[in-house]
């Protein structure tokens, strides 16, 4: 759906490793004038993942995005990942794409079976069933069959399944310069293409 007032984005956060993805997505988001609002849904896990990963502590989970993006995050409401009536949790609510970054093998499993016993997933399977965008950025290595299958399962019902896997072509400096391309890339699955990402020309050209 279209809003004249720019984008409205979900962005759910678990506890698989990778919370600098995350920070980096929220950052991109919060500088980006083509969003107009951000829900942001963290499980306890995905809670636990920030203090461990980048040491951060929200005392005031309502302050969580300020502290992850380092500004006032005026467009982001942060809801608990146990508030099932939240917004977000009905198709009504105007939303147009959402990503689960990282996303953790629980979470896929979850979404795969429509199990919505958590705001996360129910946003997740909302999505879904209104087909809108919804960009899994999993996290898990080795995988399984069970993996494999609940990616299969969310893939034929209409989510992006796009591992957290960083790319070297382009000859990255720096573990910051990865994540940051890595996150272009999922950007532009949801409709929000940056100009700082990198397009492979076919040749052997770097940055």
């Amino acid at each position: 759906m279209a809003h004249t007032e720019g984008k409205t984005i979900t962005v759910g956060i678990t506890g698989a490793s990778g919370a600098i993805y995350a920070q980096a997505m929220l950052r991109a988001l919060d500088a980006d004038a083509r969003v107009s609002r951000v829900y942001l849904v963290a499980t306890e896990a995905g809670l636990r993942l920030i203090t461990t990963e980048l040491a951060i502590v929200a005392q005031e989970p309502k302050k969580l995005a300020s502290l992850l993006t380092g500004t006032p995050a005026k467009k982001f409401e942060c809801l608990p990942n146990k508030d099932i009536g939240a917004s977000i949790a009905s198709g009504s609510a105007a939303v147009d794409a959402m990503v689960v970054i990282p996303c953790s093998a629980g979470a896929l499993g979850a979404i795969a079976s429509g199990i919505s016993d958590d705001l996360l997933a129910r946003a997740a399977d909302v999505c879904l069933k209104e087909r809108r965008k919804l960009v899994l950025c999993l996290r898990e290595t080795p995988l399984n069959r069970i993996h494999i299958e609940n990616m299969l399962r969310v893939h034929d019902a209409g989510a992006i399944v796009m591992p957290a896997m960083p790319a070297f072509y382009y000859a990255p400096k720096s573990i910051d310069e990865m994540v940051e391309q890595f996150v272009y890339r999922v950007l532009a699955q949801l409709g929000l293409p940056r100009e700082e990402q990198f397009r492979w020309s076919g040749g052997a050209k770097r940055k």
